[in-house]
């Protein structure tokens, strides 16, 4: 089913067959397509013209797929990234996602899965825009806070406090950690937390999850290696910590 308004997705993808493939069944779902052949086109091409989702090769001339992302982030886009490898090590994983991939595919994939994907993060995408013009209507009133502790969630605006300082969350981890805050001390399998979050469940990328918790941890906790808030359930999975009385 093609989305409910044209979404732009730019392709950056080395290989033209892979390209041309990846380009031919993203217009078939619906979506408005840009590609291009290397990292530095797809970095000037999103700055110039941001579009809704970046799907990123991990392997270009000039400048990478992680080079790319990692550029991006410190400008403070937000903007959705799918990255595609030929590469399969938990390292090559982890890394991209550290630097602020947002998903991951591992060469090959079906067509279906990426479309999925596709799918999925621009859902989320879609929910951000509503959440702020939600804001922007409610204004400054608030409703609906989430507080844990020092910890405010702000829904609505998509804003998120600590002991009273503002912390910068991408999309996804937003969206991870507002789950967490909705069911306080509600364990979490990974494969729970990535059909909730995610919106799709696939044997093995559960490793996404546990990448994007250590990211919460590390911009939450005072020791992210001795966890307070995101907790570990062994065995089972995680949790957020019962909200104090």
């Amino acid at each position: 089913m093609p989305p409910s308004h044209t979404a732009h997705v730019l392709v950056a993808e080395d290989q033209t067959d892979i390209r041309d493939l990846l380009v031919m069944n993203l217009r078939t779902a619906g979506y408005e397509v840009s590609a291009v052949g290397d990292g530095e086109q797809a970095l000037a091409r999103q700055v110039e013209q941001p579009a809704d989702l970046l799907i990123l090769d991990l392997m270009m001339p000039r400048m990478d797929g992680l080079e790319v992302c990692k550029a991006l982030r410190a400008r403070g886009s937000a903007t959705p990234i799918l990255m595609l490898t030929a590469k399969s090590t938990e390292l090559d994983r982890v890394l991209g996602l550290e630097l602020g991939a947002d998903d991951y595919l591992t060469k090959p994939f079906s067509l279906a899965e990426f479309l999925a994907r596709v799918k999925a993060l621009l859902r989320r995408a879609d929910l951000l825009a509503a959440a702020q013009a939600n804001a922007h209507a409610a204004g400054a009133k608030g409703t609906g806070t989430i507080r844990n502790g020092a910890l405010e969630i702000l829904p609505a605006k998509r804003q998120v406090r600590y002991a009273g300082a503002a912390i910068d969350f991408t999309a996804l981890e937003f969206d991870l950690l507002l789950h967490f805050a909705a069911h306080p001390g509600h364990v979490f399998s990974r494969a729970q937390l990535l059909n909730a979050v995610w919106g799709y469940t696939h044997d093995g990328y559960e490793h996404t999850v546990t990448t994007h918790i250590n990211r919460l941890r590390a911009k939450l906790e005072a020791d992210p290696m001795r966890p307070q808030l995101i907790l570990t359930a062994r065995g089972a999975g995680y949790k957020m910590r019962d909200s104090p009385q």
